[in-house]
């Protein structure tokens, strides 16, 4: 089942003046994206928009929605990922709705390079909060923008695939997409 994305009230932006929904298929199941025409604002594997695009409303309240355009190229980067073009999605603009503390994991994320993991003790280190290792976990299983936001290269202390939202065997299949030798596990 994939994971579902929970816009908290504190969250709460700016209503975008429109918000583009797109959906396309992967190796790993359906992608669906939104972004308001500047950034990307979520992802996630499902076979509908209806759940997320119903999340972010909450969230931003009525919005206008267009089906038809992708301004930002989105589908075509992704799909280019998808393709063997591992980098493909590293310039797209992302946006994510988040608290202060969420945003700075994000970011440490945001540059972790294609083919390598990085574990959430070391994301801890590098926020300066060497015990936060579990809050690292918590924000990263809140990222609002997998693939893009490359949550799915951070991994346990020991090496292993921690929970991943939409699936251990999409994390699996994304690191091994990208290059990543994984261990064997029992």
């Amino acid at each position: 089942m994939a994971g579902f994305i929970v816009f908290e009230p504190a969250d709460r932006i700016e209503s975008p003046e429109r918000i583009f929904v797109g959906k396309l298929d992967s190796p790993i199941g359906s992608v669906v994206y939104l972004t308001d025409g500047v950034a990307l604002r979520a992802v996630e594997f499902a076979e509908t928009p209806d759940r997320l695009l119903s999340a972010f409303l909450r969230s931003v309240g009525p919005t206008p929605i267009d089906t038809r355009s992708d301004p930002l190229g989105v589908g075509v980067a992704i799909r280019a990922y998808f393709g063997g073009d591992i980098r493909a999605i590293e310039a797209l603009p992302a946006t994510p709705a988040g608290t202060r503390f969420q945003q700075r994991v994000w970011s440490l994320l945001r540059k972790i390079p294609a083919g390598r993991t990085v574990t959430y003790g070391a994301i801890a280190d590098q926020l300066g909060t060497p015990s936060a290792a579990r809050a690292v976990g918590a924000a990263n299983g809140s990222n609002p923008i997998p693939i893009v936001i490359p949550c799915h290269r951070v991994i346990g202390a020991n090496g292993t695939l921690t929970g991943y939202g939409s699936g251990v065997f999409r994390k699996e299949w994304l690191l091994s997409h990208e290059g990543v030798q994984l261990p064997l596990l029992d």
